[in-house]
């Protein structure tokens, strides 16, 4: 990408975003666009389509989505379905007709499948059924990195799409159903710790295993694989790693310095057993991520405490 080219951040304003328009700028890409919902509602096509008319973007990223933890996902399946489709239809349809020369779409590790062999392999898309509990959004999330495929396959223009694994990190959503793993499980520590309860619950039996990266390593992943990808299939983007999420919890109660004891609810659902990335794919290509999970949890409750 050439640096004084205008690139179209989508979902510019949240987790994933923020973080993308942020190195980015910092790398001295000097036109990057991040329009918050109130200048661009992704949900109106006809919106999209005079923005881009507008603007003439030459490079797109598409982080903009509906996303939650595993109570979100349960509670409204069809928003999440639905809003994140028209989002991602809207965006690249309006794209490839305004000759966007490169897009990435950031899909979902969840797409998936529930009993996928592990580590995960980009092959082993669509192998099998997904997890229940967020089969909305992994529906979603695959038609995006098809129709990303399709459009590269039939008109040849780079649509290029990578599966991150769990993202956290400043400007996160804290709230206790809306926020993902790590910013609830502070969150809800967090708020332990100042009423002095004497038992924190966790959904589940905490043997999960989850991987986990902070939101600066996919950005600078995207920055990467928009300069050097051309490739028309999918990569995956994540550390290598994962950690149970009992162990997550433990490390949390450390990190905020809870007292109390950790008590696991088994009356609520798990989730995937595992979900672990397959990443020799991207690691050829010369990239890997660099902040610990320690370290990043510790700049993410530091920023927590700062801002919230």
């Amino acid at each position: 990408m050439e640096r004084d080219a205008t690139i179209l951040v989508t979902g510019g304003t949240g987790l994933v975003g923020s973080a993308i328009v942020r190195i980015l700028r910092a790398k001295g890409y000097s036109n990057v666009l991040a329009p918050a919902r109130g200048m661009l509602d992704l949900m109106n096509v006809q919106a999209v389509r005079e923005y881009f008319a507008a603007q003439r973007p030459a490079y797109a990223v598409l982080a903009a989505a509906r996303v939650g933890g595993i109570a979100a996902n349960m509670a409204h399946p069809a928003e999440f379905l639905h809003q994140n489709i028209v989002m991602q239809e809207n965006v690249m349809w309006a794209a490839h007709q305004q000759g966007v020369r490169k897009l990435m779409f950031l899909g979902s590790n969840c797409i998936y499948p529930r009993e996928c062999p592990q580590p995960m392999r980009e092959e082993y898309i669509m192998t099998g059924p997904v997890e229940p509990t967020n089969e909305a959004y992994a529906i979603a999330k695959i038609a995006g990195v098809k129709l990303a495929e399709k459009i590269y396959e039939q008109y040849g223009t780079p649509f290029i799409s990578c599966l991150p694994c769990n993202i956290y990190g400043d400007r996160d959503h804290f709230e206790t159903e809306r926020g993902h793993v790590i910013p609830g499980m502070l969150r809800r520590m967090h708020d332990a710790k100042r009423s002095g309860a004497p038992e924190f619950v966790i959904w589940g039996t905490g043997t999960p295993r989850r991987e986990f990266m902070h939101a600066d390593d996919l950005a600078e992943g995207v920055e990467f694989l928009m300069r050097v990808y051309t490739e028309n299939r999918f990569v995956n983007i994540g550390s290598g790693e994962d950690i149970t999420v009992g162990e997550l919890a433990a490390l949390i109660k450390e990190i905020v310095g809870y007292k109390g004891k950790l008590v696991f609810d088994t009356s609520k659902p798990d989730g995937m057993p595992r979900k672990l990335l397959e990443v020799s794919r991207i690691r050829a290509l010369g990239w890997a991520p660099r902040v610990s999970l320690r370290d990043g949890i510790e700049r993410v409750y530091r920023w927590f405490l700062e801002n919230q």
